[in-house]
């Protein structure tokens, strides 16, 4: 099991770790299990959850017992208990399985959509019939009412197969060329398609494309939430969120990554949206758009199964291995695996080493400094956030690299110590440090007194910061040297300044002795001590610390004052030059305006659509208004209409925008026709017997009736 943490969310990998081969015998096992410490940290939630190859797809059943999952090679679908914790049964395929469905609560009757336009049907005990539709499919959904089964594909029409009466239906026609994917609502039974351009939902505006685009963007997957809220994944990596009321979307969030989104998700209860593409999983809110947490699995992902009312989500990827997630912040564990919510309190109880402990956060501008630029994109560095994870031991490699000199100074520093460290040990005089001069000789008077104070008194000596290890950095490294002329220091700190001529005397005879002795020890030292200037002694010892408080202010706005005069002289330079500038380009202008007596013009061309800058701010003010506030534009607009029914409620009718192509389109479709119309030949003549396409063979007939 591996345990990350993202945004102080915990993530635990319950899939990770090695797998047995099953050639094993349990002997190995067992010895196995005893020597690989990954192998006892595994935990197998249910035996066999794998594919051989690749897992294409996998769903829970209503009744939350089993788990299905479709994959390859051979293709098959595996059926799991949660109950056993074990592989159920597993059955064979002729192809591949695009898309299947569960029909029943349980496992008993299921549907496979195959990619050689076959669809088959399998009852409790194994096949039980299959039939094919007219185009490849790419996906469909089941109607519960009606017992009708919609195939949208690589056609502009919806394929209705109703198992009840065991035939085909009419099918629906639409304006788009291909239809990808497909969702019923289960709440008023609405039928959305998403087609192969995002032109139909009117929110190819609201995406951010990148800078190099070769065609609109398609609906790569659909899923509603509710009554009136939907989402709409698109092929670019933008998850847009909509009201069914309005055809603007109401939130836009960008995947960042530029693939297809393949899986969306809701999470009612925390108002989360999970979206998948084949790189990362992201979990956000649906109001605001906030990152909640990710998960990004080591191989490609291909569909993301949350089981229902628990924080535990199933992945199908492109690897033999089926990930399970368990993130206690979005639920608790199913009813089947209780366990493991007392195994993640005792885990938080003792925490352990995260995932990025063995990384390094570098951002692109460290990227540039060492060199590695040209590493992003490739596995070397793992995308997050505002840069990029990277392992500490390339980056140590690379960093001495890039700075061969870093190691000598190390070394001069360390050797520099160690003279240090064996002058303490020699007879010597009362040597200052060489960072804090003053402050060192207070804190050795103020030990003085202390001492002798003691000593009259007889208690116990009180240890010196000079003498204390925890403060010894402050009076050896330069950055904690305390700033006398600064503002705060002046004014903080007046009496400071005061320093007494004893003190002043006593410091130039330290530094008379330490330069007697410095100058035996020069051959041993590679660099000398910097001393630092000692401030402006006062004379005026009697005055009182709010006088030299009054006099520090007085002088640090007589430095403000001539601070802003030198401020006001470098504008005033500024605007003249400025000035000079400008009448210099008028005259440019005039002239040039003399020379160009002759006037010019443009020619428009038509289907050009001119967008002004005032279209950011008005987008960017519909989004944050309310959507009474945007039906009410719609409204004015001539696009929406409200009208009073006899009843008394309101009865709302709204017209779709078509574009530019879509026009000429209709107007050449009824040129067409009508041009039909006037070489067309009446058959009313002819009558004819014979079974439409709808009336196949009653096979299937009443088999949806097992729903109730």
């Amino acid at each position: 099991m591996q345990v990350s943490s993202v945004n102080d969310v915990k993530i635990y990998n319950l899939s990770h770790g090695k797998s047995l081969p099953e050639w094993l015998s349990d002997r190995k096992k067992r010895a196995l299990q005893k020597k690989d410490v990954d192998v006892q940290r595994r935990i197998e939630l249910i035996q066999d959850f794998d594919m051989p190859t690749v897992c294409t797809s996998i769903k829970v059943s209503r009744d939350g017992q089993y788990i299905l999952a479709a994959g390859t090679y051979k293709p098959r679908i595996r059926c799991y208990d949660t109950y056993q914790l074990s592989l159920k049964f597993e059955r064979c395929l002729d192809s591949d399985v695009v898309a299947f469905d569960i029909l029943s609560d349980d496992y008993s009757k299921l549907v496979f959509l195959r990619c050689d336009r076959y669809v088959e049907f399998h009852s409790q005990h194994g096949h039980y019939y299959k039939t094919r539709i007219p185009k490849f499919g790419r996906d469909f959904s089941y109607h519960y009412p009606s017992c009708d089964l919609y195939f949208v594909g690589a056609s502009s029409e919806v394929y209705r197969l109703n198992l009840e009466q065991g035939r085909f239906l009419n099918s629906l026609q639409t304006d788009a060329v291909e239809n990808n994917v497909c969702d019923i609502n289960p709440v008023h039974q609405l039928f959305a398609t998403g087609t192969a351009e995002v032109r139909v939902l009117g929110g190819a505006s609201s995406l951010s494309r990148p800078a190099r685009v070769e065609g609109l963007p398609s609906i790569s997957a659909l899923k509603f939430n509710g009554t009136l809220n939907m989402a709409v994944g698109t092929s670019t990596g933008q998850v847009l969120l909509y009201d069914l009321r309005s055809s603007c979307p109401l939130l836009v969030k960008d995947h960042y990554y530029g693939l297809p989104i393949k899986s969306l998700n809701f999470q009612n209860q925390l108002d989360l949206v999970l979206s998948a593409d084949s790189k990362i999983i992201k979990i956000w809110n649906r109001d605001t758009g906030k990152l909640f947490s990710s998960i990004e699995p080591e191989t490609d992902v291909n569909d993301v199964c949350v089981y229902p009312d628990s924080g535990m989500l199933f992945t199908a990827n492109e690897g033999p291995k089926m990930n399970t997630f368990y993130m206690p912040a979005l639920g608790p564990a199913p009813r089947w695996c209780s366990f493991l919510d007392n195994l993640t309190e005792e885990l938080e109880e003792s925490p352990e080493s995260t995932v990025y402990d063995d990384y390094k956060f570098v951002t692109r501008k460290d990227l540039e400094n060492l060199g590695l630029s040209h590493l992003v994109g490739s596995a070397l560095l793992r995308a997050y956030m505002h840069g990029f994870f990277m392992d500490i031991r390339l980056y140590h490699k690379v960093k001495t690299m890039a700075n061969p000199f870093a190691y000598e100074e190390y070394r001069k520093d360390k050797i520099r110590q160690k003279i240090e460290e064996k002058r303490t040990q020699r007879v010597q005089v009362k040597k200052l440090p060489m960072v804090n001069k003053e402050l060192a000789i207070k804190l050795m008077e103020e030990g003085d007194e202390e001492e002798q104070s003691n000593r009259r008194k007889k208690g116990k000596a009180v240890t010196s910061i000079l003498n204390d290890n925890r403060f010894k950095v402050m009076f050896e490294n330069p950055d904690y040297q305390v700033d006398e002329q600064s503002e705060e220091f002046r004014l903080l700190n007046p009496i400071i300044s005061k320093v007494s001529q004893k003190r002043r005397k006593k410091l130039r005879l330290l530094e008379k002795q330490a330069a007697a002795q410095q100058k035996e020890e020069q051959d041993e030292e590679e660099e000398e001590p910097e001393g630092r200037a000692s401030s402006e002694e006062s004379s005026d010892d009697d005055k009182s610390w709010v006088e030299e408080v009054r006099e520090q202010r007085r002088l640090l706005r007589v430095e403000e004052r001539s601070r802003k005069r030198q401020d006001r002289k470098q504008q005033d330079r500024e605007t003249s030059l400025e000035s000079q500038n400008q009448n210099q380009n008028q005259n440019q202008s005039q002239n040039q305006n003399q020379s160009q007596n002759q006037p010019r013009f443009f020619q428009i061309k038509a289907g050009e659509d001119f967008r002004s800058f005032g279209d950011v701010g008005r987008k960017q003010k519909l989004q944050k208004a309310s959507l009474e506030d945007r039906l009410k534009l719609e409204e004015h607009s001539g696009a929406l209409s409200m009208a009073d029914s006899t009843v008394g409620s309101k009865q709302l009718t709204f017209t779709l925008k078509k574009s530019e192509q879509q026009r000429q389109q209709h107007k050449a479709e009824r040129e067409h026709l009508e041009e039909r119309k006037k070489l067309r030949r009446s058959a009313g003549h002819l009558q004819t017997r014979g079974r439409g396409r709808g009336q196949g063979r009653g096979r299937g007939r009443g088999w949806g009736r097992g729903r109730h």
